[in-house]
């Protein structure tokens, strides 16, 4: 554990300097950004909500923003979604204030008004323009009607003051409500609240003037700003600064800064996107505003945090996921224990994608985030001499877990290293985040005494001499060969064999399979280097750094087509579709322009030397390829839980042994942590 107490030296000076934010003191530059989590529908809420944010105060963030509160009906993201416009739940949020104060933090409360970005039919924006990613077609506010949703936003501030809150947020970003009303793309009034850019920026100014009338000057007051809105009609740069202008001199304390609309086409915080890649953003919008500015999107390590603040970029840094992937992130960055945080990899897995399917968020990295109650820490009734045989993601979480809970742990791996498939999934253009899991699990492995031999297969006999009380069979995944004429032609090469460099792929390519794997193959052979720098990341995506054009839209450089890859699939379904729901259209995008071809509802005939011969739509084709690449699922490797069967020995079967589905590190490392509490 590490303490609360502020350390005299850190690694990190600038990061954990203080700071004045209207009339509070923060003890240092980070803040936990606002999430939807969804914890309110899961059983016993407000404890499951106490504990997620006392766990994450107690880790040293300085300031701490809760998830979204509606002002009003009309503002729900979903029915059921939170609000605040009445003194019923007050005990929640006091419960919640009241933890987080306990340990050290300060809290805001965020207001957000959905606008037309609801998942409800009842919905309202500032014009009637529907967005092209949700269902329902907005009402347009009258103009009586403004003003009462700023009496709403009002009311709400002010029972944040009630709840214990030291202050709001106000949601004024990602094409919510507010950010509506600021630019053309959603606003087409003739009334004193559209037009001009004076009339367009009067609703977020009149909010924040009209809550700082309420609340007097010792209530936090932080706009969210659209310092980059990445949509066609969005705004400009001179737009963006007068808006910040303005709501400075209504009375905000500090402004956070959100990239991109949810509809834009442009990623913003997913894995492809670099670290701190929207620094230029944040920066610009100091050079107009006296109060802080706060840095957003992709912040995930104390050293990009760091850089942020100690170059001007930024005052502060919002890190919103890197809290779920690891709540003592502040505590160890400050005490010096970098390689002890376990680093958000942006894969969205489980918490965007979960939160955008209607599920409730928690963190492929960490499943113990959100699920905080469910994980007791009292010791065992009987403590273990546990065997571990695997050291891919499911088999290091049952080690490190079970070890921690005072088992004895030896972690058996037949590789020479750990990681298992996250080795492969490191490897794929723009997911070199894995590389932190890794990274994570392996110190882990050290600090809790797990003993780790590697080269070694383990056999159920030898398991059983030695006297292990219990064996965990994490043996994994091996690749699925399709039974298809001349697979062992020498162009025929396994997924695991190109990741790992054992194999080369020639410049015409047949992908065999369209699951996540086969996307991260053709991504693979496409991208043309590991990763992107911010740099080549803005330029490939047509992002304009400054802002001169609406949106900060501009020219997408041309994409790579040297190598002609073609993607197949059996099924007659949508390619692509079991993609992540908030980075699968990213992917989809990029080699759509790099030429990818794709078919679906094909069945294999052969393989030969002129290529891969399939069946697609009544008619037989070849398809010319120097390389045919095999991407067609995983079988469970079980040989060892087989053999254990016959012995006596007490074993659990986890990860991809259990269930072979892709490279599923999610299920695998919630099930591996799950089974070391249950031993």
């Amino acid at each position: 554990m590490h303490s609360s107490a502020p350390q005299q030296q850190t690694p990190y000076p600038h990061l954990f300097s203080p700071i004045r934010i209207g009339t509070h003191d923060l003890k240092n530059r980070i803040v936990m950004g606002s999430m939807h989590t969804r914890l309110e529908h899961l059983d016993r809420p407000l404890e499951r909500q106490v504990a997620f944010y006392t766990a994450r105060a107690k880790g040293g963030v300085a300031l701490i923003i809760s998830g979204g509160h509606a002002p009003n009906s009309a503002g729900l993201m979903e029915p059921g979604a939170p609000i605040l416009n009445d003194r019923a739940e007050l005990y929640t949020h006091r419960a919640i204030t009241e933890a987080v104060h306990a340990n050290g933090a300060k809290m805001l409360l965020q207001i957000i008004h959905a606008g037309r970005n609801a998942r409800q039919k009842a919905l309202v924006g500032a014009s009637a323009i529907k967005s092209p990613i949700y269902p329902f077609t907005p009402r347009a506010l009258t103009s009586a009607e403004v003003e009462s949703t700023i009496d709403d936003f009002v009311r709400c501030a002010e029972l944040a003051t009630e709840g214990g809150y030291d202050g709001i947020e106000i949601m004024g970003s990602e094409g919510y409500l507010i950010n509506q009303f600021t630019v053309p793309r959603t606003n087409d009034r003739t009334d004193r609240w559209g037009g001009s850019l004076e009339n367009r920026l009067r609703f977020p100014t009149e909010i924040v003037q009209r809550i700082r009338c309420s609340r007097g000057r010792d209530f936090i007051i932080m706009f969210r700003i659209s310092a980059l809105d990445l949509v066609e009609g969005g705004a400009t740069a001179d737009e963006i600064d007068a808006l910040a202008q303005a709501v400075e001199a209504a009375g905000a304390d500090v402004l956070n800064t959100g990239i991109g609309w949810h509809e834009s086409a442009v990623p913003t915080i997913a894995y492809p996107v670099p670290r701190a890649a929207w620094g230029f953003a944040t920066k610009r919008l100091k050079n107009v505003v006296k109060i802080p500015v706060i840095a957003s999107n992709r912040i995930n390590t104390p050293e990009v945090a760091e850089d942020l603040i100690a170059t001007g970029d930024a005052d502060l840094v919002s890190m919103a996921r890197p809290m779920l992937a690891d709540p003592q992130f502040a505590a160890k960055a400050r005490d010096g224990c970098r390689d002890d945080i376990n680093v958000c990899i942006a894969c969205n897995q489980a918490c965007l994608d979960y939160i955008f399917t209607t599920r409730v968020a928690t963190c492929l990295v960490n499943p113990k985030a959100g699920r905080e109650i469910e994980f007791n820490n009292d010791a065992p009734n009987r403590l273990l001499r546990l065997a571990v045989v695997g050291s891919g993601p499911a088999g290091m979480a049952a080690a490190i877990n079970a070890a921690c809970r005072g088992h004895t742990v030896t972690l058996f791996e037949a590789d020479a290293s750990t990681g298992g498939q996250l080795n492969l999934a490191s490897r794929v253009p723009g997911k070199s985040e894995f590389k932190e899991l890794i990274r994570y699990f392996n110190r882990q492995l050290v600090t809790s005494g797990v003993t780790v031999r590697t080269g070694t297969r383990a056999s159920a006999q030898q398991l059983k001499a030695d006297g292990f009380d219990h064996v965990v069979v994490a043996t994994g995944v091996k690749p699925r060969v399709p039974l298809i004429d001349g697979i062992n032609h020498r162009k025929v090469v396994m997924y695991n064999d190109l990741l790992m460099g054992r194999a080369n792929a020639g410049s015409a390519v047949a992908i065999i399979g369209a699951g996540g794997i086969g996307y991260d193959i053709a991504e693979y052979l496409t991208a043309g280097s590991e990763e992107q720098n911010s740099e080549t990341f803005l330029a490939e995506w047509g992002v304009d750094s400054t802002i001169r054009l609406a949106g900060g839209l501009g020219h997408r450089t041309d994409a790579d087509r040297s190598r002609s890859v073609t993607l197949l699939q059996r099924s007659e379904g949508r390619m692509g579709e079991r993609l992540g729901r908030t980075t699968g259209w990213i992917l989809r995008s990029q080699l759509k322009r790099r030429g990818l071809r794709t078919i679906a509802g094909c069945q294999y005939i052969s393989i030969g030397d002129e290529g891969l011969t399939i069946l697609a739509d009544g008619k037989t084709q070849t398809i010319a390829a120097d390389t045919i690449i095999i991407c067609a699922g995983q079988d469970s490797n079980r040989e060892l839980a087989d053999e254990l069967a016959g012995t006596g020995v007490s074993f659990d079967v986890i990860g991809g042994a259990d269930y072979a589905a892709e490279l599923d590190a999610l299920r695998a490392i919630d099930q591996g942590t799950r089974l070391a509490y249950r031993l």
